[in-house]
């Protein structure tokens, strides 16, 4: 009896399973929704053929949302307000949707289909989001597993955006994607570098773009990116500053330094760099000249899994290990994190225990 109820159970599924697949080729193959007019923000109006996602209809349109994710539903960066023609919340929609947001009709555009007429309202600075077409000019190993790329700008020829924010750099179709991507990276540049885009990518197994980087993209070759976008910069205060990352999310960090030491900004800072391993370290001795260019300045790098090889003499332990033992700056203190968003949770609960409170702790939460 159990038997054939299990396998009653697994037809079911396998059914329901075919069924859902049979309703997603027929909406993209067979549904016609004919014209369709996008209105944004009661001012720009597009007519276009109904079906696809309004992430991509707006990309088309060259109104640039941010995806860090690509499009793929899971970084739940591009949130739009709909203000008709949207429908039900899909499934997909819900997990990075909050109550307050469902209540003013936030939706995730790349999920939403516009299927009808639709009425969008989003944020005007988003207008001055621009395409960048560029030629890759350097490509350099910073580790073995993170490249520092420099893009020189080509058209348009320059680039304004404040320290710590990011591009989307567009991977094209190639063996691990069917249709041109866009994934999120800091820029690791100064803002005074208007002509160039300096990134550093971290290779992700099987990720669509950092292979496409790592093993495909060659100095030469002609790339396209958007931007700026992002609230990761430095606030404009008198209060002290705590820098943490990990990885390549050293990128923006290194960005607002290079703009502090630029500015002459006087202000105590101390930035803890995690790492497992000494391979894993790299721009030491530009850290050791910020220290030497900014007034009040500490780098503070740390090894989790030190080996014998790497005859380190400096902290070990997790990165929130060796925050408890060494911050001691006061209430009057704001922090910028960068990295794995296991680390950024950890990092949270060290830093509001020290005292920072949560309102001035930021990071971007894709990094």
């Amino acid at each position: 009896m159990l038997t054939e109820l299990l396998s009653a159970v697994g037809i079911l599924s396998a059914v329901s399973a075919v069924l859902s697949l049979l309703m997603v080729i027929a909406d993209r193959t067979i549904a016609n929704y004919g014209e369709v007019t996008l209105i944004v923000n009661d001012e720009k109006k597009f007519t276009f053929q109904g079906g696809r996602s309004l992430l991509s209809a707006l990309t088309e349109q060259e109104i640039f949302i941010p995806s860090a994710c690509g499009g793929r539903g899971s970084c739940g960066f591009c949130k739009v307000k709909v203000l008709d023609g949207a429908g039900d919340y899909l499934p997909t929609e819900l997990p990075h949707i909050s109550a307050e947001e469902r209540n003013e009709n936030i939706r995730l555009s790349c999920q939403l289909k516009v299927k009808k007429n639709m009425r969008v309202e989003i944020p005007a600075d988003l207008f001055n989001v621009k395409q960048f077409r560029g030629v890759v000019t350097s490509i350099k190993d910073l580790t073995y597993d993170i490249k520092e790329i420099v893009i020189r700008l080509v058209d348009p020829k320059e680039i304004s955006f404040k320290a710590g924010q990011y591009i989307q750099l567009q991977t094209p179709a190639y063996d691990l994607a069917d249709e041109a991507v866009y994934r999120a990276y800091s820029a690791s540049s100064p803002p005074s570098q208007k002509d160039t885009v300096e990134l550093e990518i971290r290779r992700v197994p099987n990720g669509i773009c950092t292979t496409w980087v790592h093993d495909y993209l060659k100095e030469g070759d002609e790339v396209l990116m958007n931007g700026p976008y992002g609230e990761f910069y430095l606030r404009e205060t008198n209060r002290n500053i705590v820098f943490i990352a990990g990885g390549s999310g050293n990128a923006p960090i290194k960005s607002i330094l290079m703009d502090m030491a630029e500015k002459n900004i006087k202000r105590k800072t101390v930035y803890f760099f995690g790492a497992r391993t000494s391979k894993d370290l790299f721009l030491q001795e530009e850290m050791r000249v910020f220290e030497e260019k900014l007034a009040d300045f500490t780098y503070i790098p740390a090894l989790s899994d030190p080996v014998d090889e790497d005859k380190w003499e400096g902290e070990t332990g997790l990165i929130t290990d060796v925050i408890d033992r060494r911050l001691d700056m006061g209430e009057e203190t704001e922090a910028y994190l960068c990295g794995s968003p296991g680390m950024i949770a950890a990092c949270i609960k060290v830093l509001t225990a020290k005292g920072i409170p949560e309102e001035l702790i930021y990071y971007d939460k894709f990094a």
